[in-house]
């Protein structure tokens, strides 16, 4: 696979894997924005603010790919998805990686909800 297809993978787990995901995928610092928030998170934190099955029907499509060095990357992409309480959520999102040892881990996400879109 390709580091955009991997990274598409990862973030379909952060979408629908809950803390786990976050656990195993987030850097050891993360900068989130939405439009509730901004700020640093840790990866305890983002872990804590995830809940498995808040979402489904998730499908994201790639808008971009910024390859920053062999070491981060940041895409982009389209996404629908339906809230466990039947709302449809629609944000553009980007997401920031790094490569470690262990793989890429997230540094940097952010959510901006399209126009009559609820938040995530």
């Amino acid at each position: 696979m390709s580091p955009e297809q991997d990274l598409l993978a990862i973030e379909m787990q952060f979408w629908t894997g809950g803390p786990e995901a976050f656990r195993r995928h987030a850097d050891d610092r993360c900068l989130v924005v939405f439009r509730e928030m901004a700020g640093v998170m840790s990866r305890a934190d983002t872990a804590r603010s995830a809940e498995k099955g808040r979402w489904s029907d998730v499908k994201p499509t790639l808008k971009g790919v910024a390859r920053l060095s062999d070491e981060s990357i940041v895409i982009s992409y389209d996404c629908t998805a339906r809230r466990n309480d039947g709302q449809i959520h629609h944000a553009l999102v980007s997401s920031g990686y790094c490569k470690r040892p262990e793989g890429w881990k997230l540094a940097f996400h952010q959510q901006t909800p399209m126009e009559g879109a609820g938040t995530g």
